[in-house]
């Protein structure tokens, strides 16, 4: 049976490390860097599910009028709302007894710990890093609702946020097909004006895409649409370790190939302002119980956890390009 001491230097050092893990998760992904730089990352304190409020429409008592026209005094109904399920992740940081006996001393088992928690910790991130671009059907749904569902290539089906895409239009976000709606598969040749087409469907005065995270072979059709000109870089996203490129704008960044979650042949263009990524301020890449020790086995097992999910108050601003 693991000791009391053990399990006290297993809970320590979870707790010394679950800030610096939710920090570290937004820093693994330049989708979550964005919305924590503009304050997009919104913990929720607790509810049935994830309310996120919608302005799906404009004040309809707008009227021109002279002198002692009536104006309209009507009450207009413009806000509704999206609820969103919370979505859980866990993961177990373990010790055997017989692991105890071999590495005794308090700085023994830190030593032990640390290795087990940072392959934990990298595990955790690397498993909402790809969330995030996800449609939220694996393991059952249980899934993180990520982009491939709030931006979706087929924006007219579906229900997201418990509003049907089918009955509601304002809820659609914009896509665009190289061969369907472009009349050719994307390449380096046709991409820029592929992009200038959503690009202009995805803004709305001074509301514009900011950020374009794109899989490997998109980013480097566009890469290569520049190979003639210079090539502007954000320097901020740079020094986070994120290669990227400029266009009108916003910043365009690889996330595909291995270990990217961008799924293949495409890239969103994100107003990242409408996007949010809503952990339970409870269960943020927080411990979760006790240990946990089976009656039959000589080990001790701890869990760190997340809840929460990705939601959205603004679906026509965002797009998707495809092949």
């Amino acid at each position: 049976m693991p000791s009391p001491n053990l399990s006290e230097i297993v809970t320590t050092t979870l707790r010394n490390r679950s800030g610096k893990l939710a920090d570290n998760v937004t820093k693994n992904n330049a989708l979550l860097m964005r919305l924590n730089k503009k304050g997009k990352v919104k913990p929720v304190t607790g509810g049935r599910t994830i309310v996120q409020e919608i302005m799906y429409a404009e004040n309809s008592t707008v009227k021109r009028y002279a002198g002692y026209d009536l104006l309209n005094v009507q009450p207009s109904d413009v806000m509704t709302a999206a609820e969103f399920d919370y979505k859980q992740v866990a993961v177990a940081v373990s010790i055997s007894g017989l692991e105890e006996l071999q590495n005794r001393g308090e700085n023994e088992l830190i030593d032990l710990l640390e290795q087990r928690i940072e392959n934990a910790e990298a595990s955790l991130m690397n498993a909402i890093a790809l969330d995030c671009y996800s449609d939220g059907t694996a393991d059952g749904g249980k899934q993180i609702g990520g982009l491939q569902l709030l931006v979706s290539t087929s924006p007219t089906t579906g229900v997201v946020g418990g509003i049907n895409r089918a009955n509601w239009a304002f809820w659609r976000n914009q896509k665009f097909s190289g061969v369907n709606d472009g009349g050719a598969a994307v390449t380096p040749a046709n991409i820029q004006s592929y992009m200038n087409r959503l690009y202009l469907l995805c803004s709305r005065g001074r509301e514009h895409p900011d950020l374009i995270p794109a899989d490997n072979d998109f980013f480097r059709y566009y890469w290569e649409s520049l190979q003639a000109i210079q090539r502007i870089t954000n320097t901020e996203l740079g020094e986070a370790g994120f290669d990227n490129l400029k266009y009108m704008g916003a910043d365009v960044v690889p996330d595909g190939g291995y270990g990217g979650g961008a799924p293949a042949k495409s890239m969103f263009f994100l107003n990242t302002s409408n996007l949010f990524f809503r952990p339970h301020s409870d269960r943020n890449f927080a411990p979760i119980g006790g240990e946990r020790v089976n009656p039959n086995q000589d080990a001790m097992v701890k869990l760190v956890g997340w809840a929460g999910n990705m939601t959205m108050n603004n679906a026509f601003l965002q797009g998707v390009l495809t092949a």
